[in-house]
């Protein structure tokens, strides 16, 4: 049977992979699953801390704001 998703193989610690099997356990997933959702987890935290680091560099002191009505003519 083929499968749109991606199949990626991963090497895990002893300790990771028991993590991971206690994890999946306690939510009744497969392992694959649960690492799936950890990987997706950390992708979004990674995109936010990308972005808070441009609205960072973008906030500025005494700055003319324009209105939202303004920006949108």
């Amino acid at each position: 049977m083929t499968t749109t998703k991606k199949r990626v193989n991963v090497s895990l610690s002893a300790p990771l992979e028991s993590i991971l099997a206690k994890l999946a356990k306690r939510d009744q997933v497969p392992q694959a699953t649960k690492a799936a959702e950890l990987i997706r987890i950390g992708v979004e935290t990674e995109e936010d801390e990308f972005f808070d680091i441009i609205a960072s560099e973008r906030d500025k002191e005494k700055v003319k704001f324009v209105s939202n009505k303004k920006a949108w003519v």
